[in-house]
């Protein structure tokens, strides 16, 4: 029961491997695909390990929690704030569960709109959406933490299943391009870079990873310049 409960909170605190992440990752600048996704893992240790243990420390460290007591998820953590740190404990748990609720619907519909807008540009499906998601915010408000985690529970499984399947089917394209980053470390380079021609057969998007230019090379004092190449300068 510990490990199930473990699993679907941690699951629902970083969000690895459902597929929401990527697609803010997709739009960062980086010189190779593996070092974002470096970035990804790093944030999900952060999340899980270190705040996540964080929380449990002070709840179980409070000396608040007791096995068999009714209280628990966000008040729990405020009591044991409180007891600690004294009532303005409680407060700040307040103050940022409000800042993180509200960033997180903002978040959560910002990426839906702009899949549904990847599908069809029809004004009539955006407007039911945002129908739907005011609707599921007041139902969220109006039931018991235990029936919002379940419901969150199911759709995080679905979208989890769904993302499973196309992992599955860029499993070989993932490990080429890590291979690429790793065998560029090994050989001393200290920021890989990614050569779209070393992926030609792959579907990329030539805006995304443009063909790598040599770097133009800068000529020794006293050494004729063509004027061309100053004015490309």
């Amino acid at each position: 029961a510990a490990i199930i409960m473990g699993v679907k909170r941690g699951l629902f605190s970083n969000e690895a491997g459902l597929g929401s992440a990527p697609n803010v990752a997709a739009v960062a600048e980086v010189k190779h695909p593996v070092a974002q996704g470096i970035v990804q893992s790093l944030s999900v240790f952060i999340d899980t390990m270190i705040l996540c243990s964080c929380t449990a420390l002070i709840i179980l460290l409070s000396g608040v929690y007791q096995p068999g007591m009714e209280v628990s998820g966000v008040i729990l953590t405020q009591t044991a704030m409180a007891s600690v740190v004294g009532e303005w404990g409680r407060v700040f748990i307040s103050i940022a569960l409000l800042l993180f609720v509200f960033t997180t619907l903002i978040y959560n519909y910002y990426l839906g709109e702009n899949a549904l807008g990847f599908f069809s540009e029809k004004r009539w499906l955006v407007q039911a959406y945002r129908v739907l998601v005011i609707g599921l915010v007041l139902w969220g408000s109006l039931q018991d933490l235990g029936t919002v985690f379940a419901f969150a529970d199911v759709t995080m499984g679905l979208l989890a299943i769904a993302n499973l399947i196309a992992l599955a089917l860029l499993f070989k394209v993932g490990l080429r391009l890590m291979r690429d980053y790793d065998g560029q470390i090994k050989a001393g380079v200290e920021s890989p870079v990614f050569d779209p021609k070393q992926f030609a057969d792959l579907d990329l998007d030539p805006e995304a990873w443009p063909e790598a230019t040599p770097p133009l090379k800068v000529p020794s004092i006293g050494a004729s310049v063509p004027t061309n190449v100053l004015h490309h300068r």
